[in-house]
């Protein structure tokens, strides 16, 4: 039986161990959180504030053009934008900024705009991806400096249930040319809520192919869905090492499969 104090050393030591990659995944997965949580309160907002311009909708994207603000484009065919609605990072919709003066793309948004389009036709034409019932495929586009690339998530169309996998990295080059594509789990993994439910742990597993880690989009999924799911705790297991996200501190934490199994294997 290992006390708190060695837990708590095996925690310290792990922490130094794997924090460069731990942060680059918490960057990642933050990125692509605010960009669907934008996502999804603006377009609540939009179709509740401009109904006759519904059927005008020719698609959306969202990115954060400073630390501080979120923004979610709506766009139609010709294409230009047909409102811009902006959220601060608390995401409060009562404090979003709504400008529904239509106009042209700024030079960035039609890099994203761009890069989306790509994806979305990619997502379609392509066998890589998978298309499931009851699910849709979301694109989310990211442009940070030279660095170009698409993240797709499957999200569901009914509720009760979080998805975690069937989720896909493009990488573009300058050109807005693919340069890699690929499945990040090689599975559709669903997981089933009440709302009578709460506290529970869940589980999934990593074979090879996804890796050894977490992934940005298992933490995106889970910082949109865990308040609705009223976990307590979420475990990514795979052959070396062991993720645990704790839903109600939004914290991760990486231990190796050895640690683990020392920590726990005789509880």
């Amino acid at each position: 039986m290992y006390s708190k104090s060695l837990f708590i050393l095996f925690l310290l030591g792990l922490q130094a161990i794997f924090s460069q990659t731990k942060e680059e995944i918490l960057q990642e997965a933050e990125i692509l959180y605010k960009s669907e949580k934008a996502s999804w309160h603006g377009t609540d907002i939009f179709l509740d504030r401009f109904p006759d311009k519904k059927e005008l909708i020719e698609g959306y994207f969202s990115y954060s053009p400073d630390s501080i603000t979120n923004k979610v484009l709506f766009f139609d065919s010709i294409p230009k934008v047909l409102a811009t609605i902006s959220f601060n990072n608390d995401f409060q919709r009562n404090s979003a900024v709504i400008d529904s003066l239509p106009r042209e793309f700024t030079s960035l948004e039609n890099e994203i705009y761009r890069l989306r389009q790509k994806a979305v036709n990619l997502m379609y034409a392509d066998t890589l991806f998978k298309h499931y019932k009851n699910t849709r495929l979301n694109p989310i586009p990211i442009v940070t400096g030279n660095k170009k690339k698409v993240y797709v998530l499957t999200g569901p169309e009914i509720t009760g249930v979080v998805i975690f996998g069937n989720d896909y990295l493009i990488e573009f080059n300058n050109e807005f040319e693919v340069i890699s594509k690929k499945a990040l789990h090689n599975n559709i993994i669903p997981i089933y809520y009440k709302e009578e439910e709460t506290d529970l742990v869940t589980i999934h597993s990593h074979n090879e192919v996804t890796g050894d880690l977490i992934t940005p989009t298992d933490i995106c999924t889970l910082k949109l869905y865990q308040d609705y799911a009223k976990w307590k705790q979420h475990i990514v297991m795979s052959s070396k090492n062991v993720s645990l996200w704790n839903c109600k501190e939004d914290r991760l934490t990486i231990l190796t499969k050895e640690a683990w199994e020392k920590i726990y294997g005789s509880n």
